[in-house]
């Protein structure tokens, strides 16, 4: 029997390193595969992501299966990390030869899902997913790149976002 990605962190919660290691392998590449859009550099983007499987260790036992599914979470949990590795980097420009240069995903169903996802969006909507969650800006950052009212940012996102999971069939 398959357990449940739910079922594998409360098993974490009780010390279960076999329960992580599931969920490594389940979800490592997906991770992996957002923080590279984000990051570009594949060893922040591993240290990121080990990290965020720590800290999901760490936290299983204030999982809450109510408030999120385990993917939610710990698609959360990776980001957050991936974001704080954006504010811990010094500020260097990067290479004009790089701007452009391809990056090969480690799970290109995740790519594919998530261009497709992207694509029912408008461009105004589409442009403040990928300044929030790609290009790692807080909330109040992406208000003021783009002259809009904070809770008008917030509301919006919110909505994409929603519409983002329905076209993927979240719950």
């Amino acid at each position: 029997m398959t357990l449940t990605d739910e079922d594998l962190i409360a098993q974490m919660a009780q010390g279960e390193q076999d329960a992580l290691r599931e969920l490594h392998v389940r979800y490592a590449p997906y991770l992996y595969s957002m923080g590279r859009r984000m990051l570009h550099d594949p060893a922040d983007t591993e240290n990121c992501v080990q990290d965020a499987f720590l800290n999901a260790w760490k936290a299983a036992g204030r999982f809450d299966r109510k408030l999120a599914s385990a993917k939610t979470w710990l698609v959360t949990i990776a980001h957050r990390r991936f974001l704080q590795a954006l504010r811990d980097r010094p500020d260097t420009s990067l290479p004009i030869e790089e701007w452009d240069a391809p990056t090969r995903s480690s799970d290109q169903l995740g790519k594919i899902m998530t261009e497709r996802a992207m694509g029912i969006l408008n461009e105004s909507e589409r442009q403040l997913i990928e300044l929030a969650y790609f290009q790692g800006h807080s909330h109040a950052e992406v208000a003021d790149l783009t002259g809009l009212p904070l809770g008008t940012v917030k509301t919006r996102l919110r909505a994409s976002l929603a519409r983002m999971k329905t076209h993927l069939g979240g719950d």
